[in-house]
């Protein structure tokens, strides 16, 4: 449920994928922390129209009455009475925390060409990139013969020296082998009940298993170059980085596709606006994004993301930054290469951001240098906005 891009949240970049490849049979798992994503999802997504058309929140309930879940196997596992229930030729299991677009439609058209059991999504890397990920080895079919997590000296994809095929964690399983394996698994002790730790490592060497190359995917409305675009944002560097992508004049992630388009909730924000024009107080944003009802009152917003109604006062300056909804920027303020959750209060001529910057108060600082301040308390202005 985190934002992204001034108006969506993660979790919408999957399933507008689903739902644009005419998928429109979706359970979302949801574990621990889960109200700001499941009031997202009810308000943007959840809808019941037939036995083929939902997307359905599930939260953790115990259904195997041991623990919660102990990985996103066993969270599959926990729930395959909704298998069961449903009867599906096909489960797919996809992650909820990667910016990407997908026709998966593609993705099961391979899966049925090969009479593969279960097909795998992956991206070609550099091979000097692969201990960021957990390596699939495939053979000139691209039928999967060995799994690596994280090596240094990976075997490279036939035909592609010097790249990798690393996984991108999206899997189509066939559902009597879905239920086998979770099955099996889920009596192992010894176990991290995780898809790509425990299931996928052991599961080629017993079945035909295929790997699907996210090179191939053509989004329609999008040129060859444009659709090749793949960020996992499970750090903090990663999701600030997929941000700035947005900047670009031409970014690789188009987001003006109409044909392909993000779904996400529909607030009733005005418009932005942008107000006074002095040479010493103009209210400006070059090269940036800037969410509905944000109000720019002679402040300057330089390669930034901005997301909705939040304010920038006269002389403020902001640049190469992400502020989430609701935000107040107080006059004078410097803000550079930082992060400022939702709610959000900066006080006037502060400085936040830079090698400078003294943490305080639950603020961090990432491996690239990137300022986090922490989500403040909603007050009742934001929650009238919110809701």
């Amino acid at each position: 449920a985190v934002p992204f891009g001034a108006r969506y949240r993660i979790v919408d970049f999957v399933l507008s994928n689903l739902v644009n490849s005419g998928i429109h049979a979706t359970f979302v798992l949801t574990q621990y922390k889960a109200q700001s994503l499941l009031e997202h999802l009810q308000r943007a997504w959840v809808g019941q129209m037939g036995r083929d058309v939902f997307i359905t929140p599930v939260p953790a309930q115990m259904q195997t009455g041991h623990s919660w879940y102990r990985g996103n196997a066993d969270a599959i596992f926990q729930n395959l009475n909704l298998i069961a229930d449903y009867r599906p030729s096909l489960v797919i299991v996809f992650g909820a925390d990667h910016i990407y677009k997908m026709d998966i439609r593609q993705m099961i058209s391979f899966h049925k060409g090969r009479k593969s059991r279960c097909t795998v999504a992956c991206l070609p890397v550099p091979a000097s990139e692969s201990e960021s990920f957990g390596i699939i080895e495939v053979d000139d079919e691209w039928r999967v013969t060995g799994f690596e997590e994280k090596p240094k000296k990976p075997r490279e994809i036939p035909g592609r020296p010097g790249y990798a095929l690393a996984s991108m964690g999206n899997y189509l399983f066939d559902p009597d082998l879905l239920i086998d394996v979770l099955s099996l698994d889920a009596d192992t002790d010894a176990s991290e009940h995780d898809f790509g730790k425990s299931i996928f490592p052991k599961l080629f060497q017993m079945e035909r298993i295929f790997a699907y190359d996210f090179h191939n995917n053509r989004i329609p409305g999008e040129s060859k170059k444009g659709s090749i675009y793949w960020r996992d944002v499970g750090t903090i560097d990663s999701y600030y980085e997929a941000n700035m992508d947005l900047r670009r004049v031409r970014p690789a992630l188009n987001l003006y596709n109409w044909d392909w388009p993000i779904q996400t909730a529909s607030f009733k924000d005005p418009p932005a606006k942008f107000v006074f024009d002095h040479p010493d107080m103009r209210g400006m944003a070059v090269q940036s994004i800037v969410g509905s009802g944000t109000i720019v009152a002679g402040g300057m917003i330089t390669s930034s993301v901005v997301g909705r109604n939040v304010r920038v006062e006269t002389g403020a300056t902001i640049e190469d930054s992400i502020l989430m909804d609701n935000v107040v920027v107080g006059a004078g303020t410097t803000i550079r290469s930082a992060i400022l959750d939702k709610n959000v209060i900066v006080e006037d001529g502060a400085v936040i951001g830079g090698a400078e910057h003294e943490l305080r108060g639950g603020e961090v600082r990432s491996e690239l240098g990137v300022v986090v301040v922490p989500k403040a308390p909603e007050s009742p202005e934001s929650l009238a906005r919110d809701h």
